[in-house]
């Protein structure tokens, strides 16, 4: 695939990832309902294969790669979460995979990543350039690089979150009026927005970014591409990447409604809602979607909302101290 994708993309993504992606099920709480004075229906990627939305791009984007040069390998770079996705794709289609990872990323996602057969090369995030790790790897090896949101292929797979939103809300006799999905390089959103333009007119779809990686928000305002300060931090590791991708933001500066942010402590209040009402173990940077219609970034009052969870990858030590910070601040 080359340029933007299309909606017959998405498409032709869903038919690749039948019977190897999971379709997500739509969940909601009566009672949160009636807290929120919406009705709020939360996707659960943090159900899907590899615990988040990454699989459904990588195994598409894999399945483009012609089979004379599968064999030689695929080699990404994620702080996790794609990780993951590449690493079980690559298993499944039978090709070495080589994967960079920060130093830093959840134990969890590393071992995992190992688990699935990929070969783990590490990096410092703060001095060292996980691109030019990852092309050397490339050239080495000959092999194919999966990027982790910049790529036509990804953003088809993820879009199929947003053909399923708009499935199973037609199937359920309601149209949403608003789509909050979590945001780091924007192939999630980009792909929801194509899906849901195409499928649900009308419906109004925004990014959600922790407030210290809110790039894309903040290019959506100014109509460019703006990066973020180095030094940022967040809880929500899986949402830090530097700047909007060139293929994403070309898609979501047409397509979104806008931009939301949300605070660290936000996102800890989403995790003990999803584990208190939906039952469901949310990472940090999959509960920022949640975490918008929570805590009043943006009126949901008389809405149908839908909040896609993007991922459920995290330390139980981490989730520990989310959960008791976010119980003693209710």
């Amino acid at each position: 695939m080359t340029g933007l994708p299309s909606a017959s993309d998405i498409q032709r993504a869903a038919r690749t990832l039948e019977g190897k992606a999971r379709k997500t099920a739509l969940l909601e709480s009566y009672l949160l309902n009636e807290r929120l004075g919406c009705r709020l229906l939360v996707k659960p990627e943090m159900l899907q294969v590899t615990g988040s939305f990454k699989f459904r791009g990588a195994y598409n984007r894999i399945s483009h790669i012609p089979e004379a040069d599968r064999v030689r390998g695929v080699v990404a770079f994620s702080s996790g979460n794609h990780a993951q996705g590449v690493a079980l794709a690559a298993r499944l289609f039978g090709i070495p995979a080589w994967i960079i990872m920060p130093s830093d990323a959840p134990s969890i996602k590393i071992g995992n990543t190992r688990a699935y057969g990929a070969d783990v090369v590490m990096y410092d995030r703060q001095t060292d350039d996980r691109e030019a790790v990852c092309e050397k790897l490339r050239q080495e090896h000959g092999a194919t690089l999966v990027r982790p949101y910049d790529d036509p292929a990804i953003i088809a797979g993820q879009g199929t979150v947003g053909l399923e939103i708009a499935a199973q809300t037609r199937a359920m006799g309601i149209k949403a009026d608003l789509v909050l999905v979590p945001c780091g390089g924007g192939g999630l959103v980009a792909g929801t927005a194509l899906a849901m333009a195409a499928e649900s007119p009308g419906t109004r779809v925004f990014s959600v970014e922790p407030e210290e990686f809110n790039d894309t928000a903040r290019s959506l305002a100014t109509g460019k591409r703006v990066r973020n300060e180095p030094a940022s931090l967040s809880i929500c590791d899986a949402l830090m990447a530097p700047e909007p991708g060139r293929l994403t933001f070309s898609i979501n500066k047409d397509l979104l409604a806008g931009g939301l942010s949300v605070s660290d402590e936000d996102v800890g209040t989403a995790m003990l809602t999803a584990f208190s009402d939906f039952k469901l173990v949310s990472e940090p940077g999959g509960a920022v979607a949640l975490a918008a219609a929570l805590c009043g970034h943006i009126d949901v009052r008389g809405r149908t909302v839908v909040a896609v969870m993007s991922g459920g990858n995290l330390d139980a030590e981490v989730f520990r101290k989310v959960l008791s910070s976010a119980g003693q601040l209710r």
